[in-house]
C-alpha cells in the first residue's frame, strides 16, 4: 500500500469510529457477533513450504558456477581464450615491429658514411635515442 491508500484507510476508520457511539446496542451486538464469526472462520496462518523450481543452468543453485553444463562453461571460456590470444599476438607483433625499426636504423647508420662530427652532434644523438 502506498501512503495515499493508508491515509484513505485511516480517514475511513476515523469516520466510522466517530459514529460508533451513536449506534443502537442491538447493532453493536450484531457487529460483535459477526466479528467473532469471521475470526472463527479465518484460517490459521500456516506457513506452507515454498516450492522453488531450480534449474541446472541457474546461478542461484547451490553448486554455483560448477552446476553449468560444459557448453555453458565453454561459451564463457572460449571468448576469454580468444581475447588473451589476441592480446598476446598484438604484443608479439608490436615487439617485432620495434625490433625491425631498430635494425633498419642501425643498418642505415652503419652503412652510411657519416663524418665523426655527426656522432658528436647532440641533435643526432637525441634523434637516435628518440627513435629507439
Amino acid at each position: 500500500m502506498n501512503t495515499d491508500d493508508l491515509n484513505f484507510a485511516y480517514k475511513v476508520r476515523h469516520a466510522l469510529n466517530e459514529k460508533l457511539d451513536d449506534l443502537p446496542a442491538s447493532t453493536t451486538d450484531r457487529l460483535a457477533q459477526a466479528r467473532k464469526l469471521a475470526l472463527a472462520r479465518k484460517k490459521a496462518h500456516v506457513e506452507a513450504p515454498m516450492k522453488v523450481r531450480a534449474t541446472k543452468a541457474g546461478l542461484a543453485t547451490a553448486g554455483g558456477f560448477f552446476s553449468f553444463s560444459w557448453m555453458t562453461r565453454m561459451s564463457v571460456a572460449l571468448p576469454l581464450l580468444v581475447l588473451v590470444g589476441g592480446l598476446a599476438g598484438i604484443y608479439q607483433y608490436e615487439q617485432e615491429q620495434r625490433v625491425a625499426d631498430l635494425a633498419e636504423l642501425d643498418a642505415a647508420v652503419l652503412s652510411d658514411e657519416l663524418p665523426l662530427s655527426a656522432y658528436l652532434d647532440h641533435g643526432f644523438n637525441a634523434y637516435l635515442t628518440q627513435s629507439e
